[in-house]
């Protein structure tokens, strides 16, 4: 007999392990657990130097926060830890967000610290604990699949859909992780905050880079990595040198505002050049790319990820949080994956994750993703070839 969580045995003889970061997500994921009866344990990870971020509007996992957590664990009684991975977070996803700016990239902490520290760590030392299962309270669902292994799926509640951040989650993570707000809404969530009694029913939400306290991610790049802080030239994608810049961090791919200079027609950031300090800028046109070489892929689809590809394997892909999902193809060439994009996309930008969809909207599965390591513009053939025109060199290719 499976109880609410689809596991073995009665909810009291079932531990879970609750990530409480003191907000009123996974505050309320973990009040439903305890009001049905399971073995609820709660841990709050301080992740970094709470002191700068205490009183900052917008931080987790630090501070204020710690605090509500262990008051909303009193409150329901259920025991409650505070585990230091202030290293592993410095170590694993500070210095990497650091080490990814300083190299042109744009990166997603969030995607990191779930991958790094939540879904591995923090996982090991649930299952220490002798936890059947780790729960969270993002907004992400899962479902059995027949032969008993789990499926990521998005949100109910698309506004608040966080699977953009979760691809990197591995199919063993899967069977031992549970996201009961899957099929809620955030209002629901606080509605329930408030019949549960939570003091965090109205707390605001938090940010997405939690460990910055200043609100300026330069600032900790200019501690970790001060060469990325050196000025250099904005160049024009035709290579001609038209303004300067204080440090290549200051820019991000699609960038248009803030670029420091004038122009008759909008420029754009095409792409940054981390060896040789280069903004590169170009009109929105040159923006939109057709391919993408991934880096660091992560298959949670049916299958093994090669048979799965094939000759091709027509999928959505979602290449920033903020987009929707796009129609395109997944292939394996060269001992590397590509997507080909089939309308084009754009401000692609490296460091950025790619994720796989098996559909376009509604509670689409998650099929997996990767990193974005480099995008290109659709090669001239081809688009000579659409146009009816003699086809040309291939196009150049934008790096990060």
């Amino acid at each position: 007999m499976l109880n609410s969580l689809d596991l073995e045995g009665r909810p009291q003889d079932t531990r879970v392990v609750v990530a409480m970061s003191g907000g009123v997500d996974s505050s309320v994921t973990a009040a439903l657990l305890k009001s049905e009866g399971y073995d609820v344990v709660g841990i709050t990870l301080q992740l970094y130097d709470h002191g700068a971020a205490t009183h900052r509007k917008g931080a987790c996992c630090a501070g204020q926060d710690i605090h509500d957590a262990r008051n909303v664990a009193e409150r329901l009684g259920i025991p409650h830890y505070v585990l230091d991975y202030e290293s592993r977070f410095r170590e694993t996803v500070i210095e990497n967000f650091a080490d990814s700016y300083a190299s042109g990239e744009t990166p997603v902490p969030c995607i990191e610290c779930n991958r790094l520290v939540k879904f591995r760590d923090l996982l090991a030392t649930a299952r220490e604990l002798g936890a059947t299962a780790l729960a969270t309270g993002h907004y992400v669902a899962s479902r059995r699949l027949a032969g008993g292994s789990r499926a990521l799926l998005c949100a109910a509640d698309t506004d608040r859909d966080q699977s953009y951040f979760l691809f990197a989650t591995t199919r063993e993570q899967l069977d031992f992780l549970r996201f009961p707000l899957g099929d809620m809404t955030k209002p629901q969530t606080r509605e329930l905050a408030r019949r549960f009694d939570l003091s965090v029913a109205d707390k605001h939400d938090s940010q997405d880079i939690c460990f910055v306290p200043t609100g300026r991610y330069t600032d900790i790049i200019s501690q970790l990595k001060p060469n990325a802080m050196e000025p250099g030239d904005i160049v024009h994608l035709d290579g001609h040198v038209i303004g300067h810049h204080e440090g290549i961090v200051h820019f991000t791919v699609g960038q248009r505002r803030g670029l420091g200079i004038a122009s008759g027609a909008p420029l754009y950031v095409l792409s940054l050049d981390a060896a040789n300090r280069r903004v590169v800028v170009g009109p929105r046109e040159a923006l939109k790319m057709h391919l993408i070489v991934l880096r660091d892929v992560n298959w949670i689809g049916d299958g093994a990820l090669d048979r799965a590809v094939g000759a091709g394997l027509e999928l959505f892909v979602r290449v920033r949080s903020t987009r929707k999902p796009q129609p395109a193809w997944l292939r394996a060439v060269d001992g590397r994956y590509e997507i080909e994009l089939v309308a084009g996309e754009e401000g692609v930008s490296p460091g950025q994750a790619c994720v796989f969809y098996d559909g376009p909207e509604g509670q689409a599965r998650v099929l997996g993703g990767g990193f974005i390591a480099r995008a290109m513009a659709k090669r001239a053939n081809e688009a000579a070839a659409q146009n009816g025109a003699p086809a040309q060199p291939v196009a150049a290719e934008l790096r990060g």
